[in-house]
């Protein structure tokens, strides 16, 4: 008897766990003309809401070995392709530009580094408040700090280039 109990307990969960929830769902105007949506009737001006089940199924993963990018946007068959000289070429011509910039941002380091220091040695009168100083000052090391990233992103994407 208690295993007929068990079986019937199990497949009774089973049943109550494989149904969906059903609801109703209202979509009620106050009288002041909120409008809200409720699974109870909250007053005359409640209308039922008919809604389409939600699909709870979830689509199998596909293992393709490829990028989800490149699996959802496949390269057309007439799209041009570059030789592998002329990439060579675009390459150098690229690492040449970003050379370029790498030496022009390292000249503007260091004459924004020269500012700062030259800032850094002078004391205006009314800065007794160090805190004035430090406010002078931040322009300065801001742009210092912005010339430091712009190397390092130049530098980031030279080293991607080999």
């Amino acid at each position: 008897m208690p295993n007929n109990l068990l079986a019937s307990l199990f497949l009774l969960g089973a049943l109550m766990t494989a149904t969906p929830a059903w609801s109703q769902i209202y979509r009620c105007v106050d009288d002041e003309g909120h409008v809200t949506y409720s699974n109870v009737v909250a007053n005359k001006n409640c209308k039922r809401m008919q809604l389409e089940p939600a699909n709870s199924a979830v689509a199998p993963a596909r293992t393709t070995g490829r990028t989800p990018g490149a699996a959802a946007n496949p390269t057309p068959v007439d799209f041009p392709k570059v030789s592998g000289d002329a990439q060579k070429a675009r390459d150098n011509d690229r690492r040449t530009i970003l050379n370029q910039e790498l030496a022009n941002e390292q000249k503007a380091l260091e004459q924004a580094k020269k500012e700062l220091a030259e800032q850094e040695a002078v004391r205006l009168g009314d800065e007794r408040n160090y805190q004035k100083l430090l406010d002078r000052l931040q322009p300065y090391k801001d742009k210092v700090a912005l010339h430091e990233r712009n190397i390092q992103a130049i530098n980031k994407e030279l080293a991607n280039l080999k």
